[in-house]
């Protein structure tokens, strides 16, 4: 976490004691002494999101959390979150989740097949690639040693969010290569799931580690992309919260896998 911008922490903490409360700019800004504009400013500079978007976010946060800790029906829970339409909560949930409210609900089964599955691969080469665009690679590091798989891809947007544009599993740290990559702005971001993590702790991905580009990478026809260096770290309190199903990567990963597989 950086020490600029140090309100900004007061702002979250704030946003996370008051989630089921209504949440407006112009309180949030009042609350660090900031004009909603000076505020919007720094918040978006710090965090990479607009104060709003990051409140958004961390609501979708807390349905996944009442999907897997409670007997709560969907539209309960969207109303929860303060989406007055169970259509408006579904649609938005699986756009940036990925799988809607109830698929969520149910993955606690398959998750630590997944895993397991995961860990007993030989062959984790993902041969899903096109070299008809750019390309993108780099190394990811982590601060601490850990035993289990890496989940890494490009998002359109600074918040592991939606399906990535690219994304891949790696079985360790060290390199990592994306081909294929169309001209456009990019956000790298990843995290690791350790082998004997529980289904819940990969579906609500609070303590894993983390990094995430706050710079874009830019994508220019026939223009070399500068090679990316990401540490993954223990997370941060101005981390937004991880709102892409893990699970959904690692059976759309497995699936690549063993369709290679079946082909040779």
């Amino acid at each position: 976490m950086t020490d600029r911008y140090i309100e900004i922490d007061e702002a979250i903490a704030y946003i996370h004691r008051n989630i089921d409360d209504a949440i407006e700019l112009s309180g949030l800004a009042k609350y660090v002494g900031y004009s909603p504009y000076h505020f919007a400013r720094i918040f978006k500079e710090r965090i990479g999101l607009p104060p709003l978007y990051y409140v958004s976010a961390y609501r979708l946060q807390r349905a996944k959390e009442l999907l897997l800790n409670t007997n709560l029906s969907v539209r309960d829970i969207g109303l929860e979150i303060g989406q007055q339409s169970l259509g408006t909560f579904t649609s938005r949930f699986t756009e940036r989740v990925g799988v809607t409210p109830s698929q969520f609900r149910n993955s606690m089964k398959m998750t630590g097949s997944q895993l397991h599955m995961l860990r007993n691969l030989t062959d984790w080469r993902d041969r899903e690639v096109s070299h008809l665009h750019g390309r993108v690679e780099g190394t990811i590091q982590s601060v601490v040693p850990f035993e289990g798989v890496i989940l890494i891809g490009l998002f359109a947007k600074p918040i592991p969010e939606g399906l990535p544009l690219h994304g891949t599993l790696l079985s360790s740290v060290g390199s990592f290569v994306f081909t294929g990559v169309k001209p456009g702005t990019y956000y790298l971001m990843a995290t690791s799931v350790e082998w004997g993590a529980s289904a819940i702790d990969v579906l609500l991905p609070r303590a894993t580690l983390r990094t995430r580009s706050r710079e874009p990478i830019v994508v220019k026809p026939n223009t070399p992309v500068p090679p990316c260096h990401a540490v993954l770290h223990l997370p941060h309190p101005d981390d937004p919260p991880i709102l892409i199903s893990l699970p959904l990567l690692m059976n759309r990963f497995i699936g690549r896998v063993a369709g290679h597989e079946n082909t040779r």
